[in-house]
């Protein structure tokens, strides 16, 4: 019986990892549940799994929470804080962490996961994002486990041989395809994205998600952040990682060997599918989403990225070539640029353009320790905003 953290139960990652973990009662028991304002979403969650803990974001939430359980006869614990979320993500009586909390919030609870020699499960792009070698160095150091999350990178892992230590040439791999779904605005006339809505971005034509990931799909700044992620995930040069535009979402990332082969990992876009396949591994378990019917997908189209309509895509391919703590300053911005634009403070095409400022006003570092790196992610946020006003 596996016992279970989720870092961010009540968004779209948390929520159908639950899904998942109630087709196996046998096989998985929830110890913590985590969200950050959320009370009632996570009351109800609780009520249902039972967690030991619950962590939420500030004092006032705490209250509301117990108070709710309180009155539901439920007596999991109440804690608040990022002290409390990296307790319950390194804690003694949990074997894997879902670290599923959106954008840089999630580093520190994500780390003390991996320094905890967990097995974590990793939604939260930005954590490794930000902190690359870092937390690489913790997984190695603790002999955590961590297994990909994102389609792309789970995609990717399945169509990768075993390493055991050694580099993708050295297993023939000539190059990673990171497909891309090109997000609403693929096909949509580039001197009209000025005009687009909040409500225009966040709608993507085949994935669910939260409101942050989704503004970063439309700008492609996801991909973006997945290109870096793939660095660190799976030792790949720049120049071994390539993006392609695959509209149906049906081909979720390939993998491309020497002698002309190309392996890659088909479903339908349900993200229990990557979230059952990690929880298991290297065992596979149902995860409620059905086998893509092939027959009614259709034929399946590829283009490549086009930066003109994307240039955020080709601002974290600049951040990864820079290297050091230019990944985190290139995260902080967009972070900033695109609460800023679902907030209607600045339009949709300021926000490559705020983070490209951005990326020339903070002098790029090196990781050393995630003080400093943490310093790095404070001077772009007040760049950004300075920006802004």
């Amino acid at each position: 019986m596996q016992q279970i953290t989720i870092l961010g139960s009540t968004g779209s990652i948390g929520v159908s990892t639950l899904d998942v973990l109630a087709r196996h009662p046998d096989r998985y028991r929830v110890y913590a549940l985590t969200a950050h304002s959320r009370v009632e979403e996570l009351a109800l969650q609780c009520e249902r799994f039972r967690p030991q803990v619950a962590v939420v974001g500030s004092a006032d939430a705490a209250g509301q929470l117990a108070h709710s359980l309180k009155q539901k006869g439920v007596m999991t614990v109440v804690e608040y804080g990022e002290t409390a979320l990296c307790a319950v993500a390194s804690a003694g009586e949990c074997d894997a962490v879902m670290a599923a909390i959106v954008g840089a919030a999630g580093l520190a609870p994500t780390l003390a996961a991996a320094r905890s020699g967990k097995k974590v499960l990793l939604a939260n792009k930005e954590a490794l994002v930000m902190s690359g070698r870092l937390f690489m160095d913790a997984v190695a150091e603790n002999r955590a486990m961590l297994l990909p999350i994102d389609s792309e990178h789970n995609a990717i892992f399945q169509c990768l041989p075993t390493l055991h230590q050694r580099s993708l040439s050295e297993c023939g791999v000539a190059k990673i395809l990171l497909t891309a779904s090109g997000g609403p605005f693929r096909a949509r006339a580039v001197e009209t994205l000025d005009t687009v809505t909040p409500e225009e971005a966040i709608a993507h034509p085949n994935w669910v998600m939260g409101r942050k990931i989704s503004v970063d799909s439309a700008t492609m700044m996801n991909k973006g952040l997945e290109v870096i992620e793939a660095h660190w995930l799976f030792g790949a040069a720049p120049d071994k990682i390539e993006v392609v535009i695959h509209p149906q979402s049906v081909i979720h990332s390939m993998v491309s060997y020497v002698d002309g082969s190309i392996l890659a990992q088909l479903g339908n876009p349900d993200m229990r599918t990557p979230i059952a396949h990690a929880l298991a591994y290297p065992d596979r378990v149902a995860s409620g989403v059905d086998a893509v019917d092939l027959v009614r997908a259709g034929p399946l189209a590829f283009e490549r990225p086009d930066f003109n309509r994307f240039p955020c895509l080709k601002l974290a391919y600049d951040a990864l070539l820079a290297g050091g703590t230019a990944p985190a300053i290139l995260n902080a911005a967009n972070e900033v640029a695109v609460q800023a634009f679902l907030d209607r403070r600045i339009g949709f095409r300021m926000i490559d353009r705020l983070i490209a400022q951005v990326m020339d006003r903070v002098p790029h570092g090196e990781i050393t320790d995630i003080v400093g790196l943490l310093e790095q992610d404070r001077c772009a946020r007040e760049a950004a905003y300075s920006f802004i006003q």
